[in-house]
């Protein structure tokens, strides 16, 4: 509780640093803010996994590990925003501030144990995206995307809380200990509320993760928020959201499983092949990553569908690959943006010769999207498969691999267009800033030791 505690007490820091004018603190005291939460949690790592606070929260191994993740992550988003922000001279504190809140949110959701807590996560974590995603107000793309985000995130809302609302109704408790007590004592007796709480939960969290057909929302709001924002949006917001979609549907509904995996697979299927053939349609590097999003989070999906004891440390090995070469990806879209002015592919014509360097860091973020071996979107990947052949699911393994195929095709475009196409535009001089350096180093660094090393984050769980 302390790390929810410091980052919600440090994003009221920040305000009053923007209020001072003290601009140039933002970054280091925010820097420092993450450090300390990261080791509040990791204090709690061998002390019993308790429900606190009326049964509110738990502080498990599972939730830790995702919620260092999300720390770390944004803790690497952050340290690029040095640079982004250079230019610009209001609102700064109003980023840091509603980031720090919104992942305050996202600690909330990867440790609850009360549908209550539950809600209050998502919402805390997701009000303060609505006004990231259109913080930028005379452009006119960005206030679309927020408007369509806060309708969306609304209507989303909705189902949840009403999904919440019959789990109760049969259950008579929101903590997820009753309710899954409730059907190992009544698994013959199941109430028709609790049916359909469960298809009304999974609809809003595949809303949340941007599953097919429930995905409408994803392309536009990525596409027409900062950069920065898009790379917190598709890195921890995602991890968060499947940490509570795997606590809830790989515990207490899996006396149930029968019932809802059906419905499951179609999701995945339908996921997989709209993301990844969509993917492939587009001429923008920033829609094409949004997309692929979408399929990743169908991969992802593969975890719950397919419950064993290994679906915890696959589906944190497959984030953890997801969010490093995300974080890789947005923070070269950014600096070559800066250059060219543009997020078409196009943009990215003779990086390979310009900047073998970013190239080269580039390159290992596509292949491990990918999922080429010695990368850690390749362990990630054998991880989800893995599980889908233990049970039995043939069919969708198959149609994975097609889907992965897919993938390949317009993840190596990029790599093409770096390395085999000549520039049209006149260089402006792409710049690589030291911050950007450290953190596409460290990112891609962690990448190939994954990739080489997996049983290091494996074994966590």
């Amino acid at each position: 509780m302390a790390a929810i505690i410091t980052l919600s007490l440090l994003g009221i820091l920040v305000l009053y640093l923007g209020l001072f004018k003290a601009k140039s603190a933002l970054l280091p005291v925010t820097l420092l803010g993450l450090l300390i939460a990261i080791c509040f949690e990791l204090a709690l790592w061998n002390t019993p996994a308790i429900p606190l606070y009326s049964g509110m929260i738990v502080f498990d191994k599972f939730g830790l590990v995702f919620s260092i993740l999300c720390i770390a992550i944004t803790g690497l988003i952050l340290l690029m925003s040095k640079e982004y922000f250079r230019n610009i001279s209001s609102h700064v504190a109003e980023y840091y501030c509603l980031i720090l809140f919104s992942l305050t949110g996202a600690l909330m959701v990867c440790s609850y144990h009360n549908f209550a807590m539950l809600f209050i996560g998502i919402e805390v974590m997701s009000v303060a995206l609505y006004i990231l995603v259109g913080i930028r107000k005379s452009d006119f793309h960005s206030n679309e995307a927020s408007l369509k985000y806060f309708l969306m995130g609304a209507f989303s809302t909705g189902f949840l809380l009403f999904g919440i609302t019959l789990i109760y109704g049969a259950s008579g408790t929101f903590d997820i200990s009753g309710v899954q007590l409730y059907l190992e004592e009544n698994i013959n007796n199941v109430s028709p509320l609790f049916y359909g709480g469960i298809l009304l939960l999974l609809v809003g969290l595949c809303f949340k993760i941007g599953a097919a057909p429930f995905h409408f929302w994803t392309p536009d709001v990525y596409d027409g928020a900062p950069i920065l924002i898009t790379s917190y949006m598709s890195t921890v917001v995602k991890v968060a959201s499947f940490a509570a979609f795997l606590r809830l549907f790989g515990t207490v509904f899996v006396p149930l499983h029968e019932f809802w995996t059906p419905v499951l697979l179609v999701v995945i299927i339908i996921t997989l092949f709209i993301g990844n053939i969509t993917a492939m349609m587009q001429t923008s590097f920033k829609r094409m990553m949004a997309y692929s999003s979408i399929s990743h989070a169908g991969y992802m999906l593969f975890a719950i569908v397919a419950i064993g004891a290994s679906s915890a440390s696959g589906i944190l090995t497959y984030a953890t690959a997801y969010c490093l070469a995300s974080v890789i990806a947005f923070g070269a879209l950014i600096l070559v943006k800066r250059s060219q002015g543009s997020e078409q592919f196009i943009a990215f014509n003779g990086l390979g010769k310009k900047k073998p360097v970013l190239a080269f860091v580039l390159t290992v973020a596509m292949l491990s999207l990918a999922g080429i071996p010695l990368t850690a979107g390749f362990i990630g990947k054998f991880m989800m498969f893995n599980l889908a052949m233990q049970d039995y699911h043939i069919v969708l393994l198959l149609l994975a691999v097609v889907n992965a195929g897919i993938g390949v095709f317009y993840y190596l475009r990029v790599i093409v267009h770096m390395y085999f196409k000549e520039s049209e535009s006149v260089d402006a001089g792409l710049a690589f800033p030291l911050n950007f350096k450290v953190v596409l180093f460290v990112a891609a660094g962690l990448t190939i030791l994954l990739g080489v090393y997996p049983n290091c984050l494996i074994g966590l769980l």
